[in-house]
């Protein structure tokens, strides 16, 4: 199973984090996403021709976030959108981050 076959799942404290080994593994089915922060977050830009194609990319990311219930931290503006994950109750990385990441890079 792909990590866009999965759905999001509530996560709670006491959950521990990724390790940034186990972090990496997942990075394989979202290879353009960058680990940062000591692989507690991970982060795409997007490149767009206009504003019009940024801001409508991030109403879809936007539905999508809803709809799983995980949302990201998102920056935008002209011809670009900057996309973070992370799980914020746990102070690091889930695998609801990486199954984000996939469909979000579904939708680009």
């Amino acid at each position: 199973m792909t990590l866009t076959d999965k759905t999001c799942v509530p996560c709670r404290g006491g959950t521990p984090p990724l390790t940034p080994d186990q972090a990496a593994a997942y990075r394989g089915e979202a290879p353009a996403w960058a680990l940062t922060h000591d692989a507690t977050r991970i982060e795409r830009d997007f490149k767009f021709a206009n504003f019009a194609e940024a801001i409508a990319f991030v109403n879809q990311v936007g539905v999508l976030a809803e709809s799983e219930g995980h949302h990201p931290d998102i920056a935008f503006g002209w011809g670009y959108a900057r996309l973070t994950l992370t799980t914020h109750t746990i102070k690091g990385l889930h695998e609801n981050d990486f199954i984000m990441a996939a469909k979000i890079d579904r939708l680009a």
